[in-house]
């Protein structure tokens, strides 16, 4: 099986006793979900900021010690103060050692958007990802069908929240009926780890120019993200780079300094 079918199984239970414990209909009562969200898209195209969305995460299934320690009131208000556009939290528990209190506090402490950055499959998500403060939301293209795209981004819609669609390949590009509010190309092919920046500058010349394009995984210098820049993405999700550093936060002011100096 390979690893994103064992997440989205795992996922899957996850959400059905999620809803037994707290209903959508209470989790609609929370003060997070009535909150003006924050635009992901508007903070990209700022520029007066840098692009990127710096990511919390403790681990990943590839990566099981990235940070087992980190706090997120540690770095991520040093993520804000160091230029980011936005901020990703990892939200999974199971696979990624986060939770929903990570985003909760995130939200607490940051003044820029953040995304929730989970596999979801289900409303409920949504509405959930909402109710704890997230701005946007993730919808993985490989583990949806085009009808559930279609469907989940219509409710992020409706809930107020922007989305980040990841698409790897043609085949993903293409479940896009509609044309989200930001595409994420993930640099990384899922099944060898392989990193290939070409193929997502191929893939990303078939979007509409007015698109937000988002560079995900593999990112590791202000070299690679000037050539990424000039090849037409807009921002950079960046997480291993910084959370593997004993300083988040400094790690990623250091980048951006060396990032505008190439531009």
């Amino acid at each position: 099986m390979h690893i994103l079918e064992e997440i989205v199984a795992h996922k899957r239970q996850e959400v059905g006793k999620e809803q037994e414990e707290i209903p959508a209909s209470d989790l609609q009562k929370s003060v997070l979900f009535k909150r003006d969200t924050l635009s992901l898209k508007a903070s990209i195209l700022d520029e007066s900021k840098s692009g990127v969305i710096g990511e919390f995460k403790r681990r990943s299934p590839s990566k099981p010690k990235i940070n087992l320690d980190a706090q997120v009131e540690d770095i991520v208000p040093h993520y804000e103060t160091a230029g980011a556009s936005g901020i990703s939290v990892l939200t999974d528990a199971h696979f990624f050692g986060g939770n929903d209190e990570d985003l909760i506090i995130a939200r607490q402490v940051a003044n820029i958007p953040l995304l929730r950055k989970d596999f979801i499959i289900d409303p409920y998500q949504l509405i959930r990802a909402k109710a704890i403060g997230a701005d946007v939301v993730l919808l993985i293209a490989r583990i949806l069908s085009q009808e559930e795209l279609t469907s989940l981004n219509k409710v992020a819609k409706d809930l107020g929240l922007e989305v980040l669609v990841e698409i790897h390949n043609q085949e993903e590009l293409d479940k896009l009926a509609f044309m989200p509010d930001l595409v994420g190309v993930n640099n990384r092919n899922l099944d060898t780890f392989e990193v290939n920046y070409q193929h997502s500058i191929d893939l990303i010349a078939q979007l509409p120019a007015d698109v937000i394009k988002i560079a995900e995984s593999g990112i590791h210098s202000a070299t690679v993200m000037c050539t990424l820049k000039e090849a037409g993405f807009d921002g950079f999700l960046i997480g291993e780079r910084f959370m593997a550093a004993n300083h988040p936060g400094k790690a990623c002011a250091t980048l951006l300094k060396n990032y505008k100096s190439k531009l």
